[in-house]
């Protein structure tokens, strides 16, 4: 596998380094949408959430085009080393937290119609969703004080046992039909969503509670992972509701669920259709570039740290953000996640689009991972492209 090109060593600069800073203005929504009411009068505003996300985003995508470019190798460990972008995302935390406490006035003063408050809901849930970006890149981190951050950012989504599942289950299994988190070539997402969610939580549990026997302790207890990270989001929607009364719980509820939601689009998105081999031994192939969707819009991998050169991060998930690489071999996406997240809500739309791809990028969509194909008695029966 060979890099794109990049300039000498001795020349270069990251001519993006202060504008990673423009994913902080994500868990600053609430406080937009809170001024723009101001300004303007108008209610409507409290939506801004999925207007930025959705609309604004996909359009600068669109103007800005994409960066292909890759760090000289020269520079890695330098890059690596510098703190500066560890504090990009650990500065995510203050502003999220306190954007949830400020929507909370908002939705404990009474002055918002539901329509309002359910708006709100929905900017602060695309925070949320966000903030599970920030926390999938601080949870493959050695540091211990950067994966604590993670599980206290993922406490406003209430989806804890991400951190488990995605580290030990996801990446293990991506691209073969026992991840729940891959999705198969005609699978919509709507159908993809539910196997997802509950297929996830069942393999995080699986997996904490095998770690917790190696270990000759009881699953129900305090070293299991996912109950501590549960009791996080129970905390905080406790000292919410204590402190802004229950009016508030309603909105803190809908906010969690459209992060996840919005956390498994992405999911679905990033490994669509794409399968790993299966060896003679039985063992599936090694992950490569191959097995991810890569975007390198530049507008959209600056709001999500660069999660859209997935294919390096699924080769190499230790790699920081900013030295994540782009492989010509990687399958592309035709736009950023912010365009492809609204195109995978309409399936037709989706497969019109992504199911060429697929089938460019295997030749036969036979080598493809195929969802299982049902009979007419119900019974599942072989795949099928």
């Amino acid at each position: 596998m060979e890099a794109r090109r990049a300039p000498d060593a001795s020349e270069w600069r990251d001519p993006k380094r202060y504008l990673w800073l423009l994913a902080l203005a994500v868990p600053t929504l609430p406080f937009q949408a809170g001024a723009l009411v101001a300004v303007t009068g108008q209610g409507a505003w409290w939506w801004w959430g999925p207007v930025f996300a959705f609309v604004l985003l996909p359009v600068l995508d669109h103007v800005t085009g994409e960066d292909g470019e890759n760090p000289p190798e020269a520079v890695m460990k330098r890059l690596e080393s510098d703190r500066y972008y560890r504090w990009c995302t650990y500065l995510y935390l203050p502003l999220q937290y306190g954007a949830l406490i400020w929507a909370c006035t908002r939705w404990a003063g009474g002055a918002l119609s539901v329509g309002e408050g359910t708006g709100l809901a929905a900017t602060t849930g695309v925070v949320a969703g966000v903030a599970i970006n920030t926390a999938h890149e601080l949870g493959h981190k050695r540091d211990r004080s950067e994966r604590q951050l993670s599980r206290i950012t993922l406490a406003q989504s209430g989806y804890g046992h991400f951190y488990v599942e995605h580290n030990h289950g996801h990446h293990i299994r991506v691209a073969t039909p026992e991840d729940p988190a891959s999705s198969r070539l005609g699978e919509s997402f709507w159908r993809f969503l539910p196997r997802a969610v509950a297929g996830s939580l069942r393999s995080a549990w699986h997996l904490e509670s095998r770690r917790l026997q190696r270990r000759g302790r009881r699953t129900w207890s305090r070293h299991n992972q996912i109950l501590t990270a549960w009791s996080l989001t129970v905390v905080l929607f406790a000292a919410l509701t204590t402190a802004f009364g229950p009016a508030v719980l309603p909105y803190l509820l809908l906010q969690s669920v459209l992060g996840f939601c919005l956390l498994e689009t992405v999911n679905y998105l990033e490994h669509y259709g794409l399968l790993r081999e299966r060896l003679a031994d039985g063992r599936y192939e090694r992950v490569s570039p191959r097995h991810s969707w890569n975007s390198n819009h530049t507008v959209s991998n600056l709001f999500l740290f660069q999660l859209q050169r997935h294919s390096d991060h699924h080769a190499n998930p230790l790699r920081r953000y900013q030295t994540l690489r782009h492989f010509e071999e990687s399958p592309q996406l035709p736009s950023g996640y912010a365009t492809m997240i609204v195109v995978a809500w309409c399936p037709p739309l989706w497969r019109r689009i992504m199911d060429p791809r697929l089938e460019q990028h295997y030749g036969d969509l036979r080598k493809a991972h195929v969802r299982p194909a049902e009979n007419a008695s119900g019974t599942k029966s072989a795949p099928r492209a």
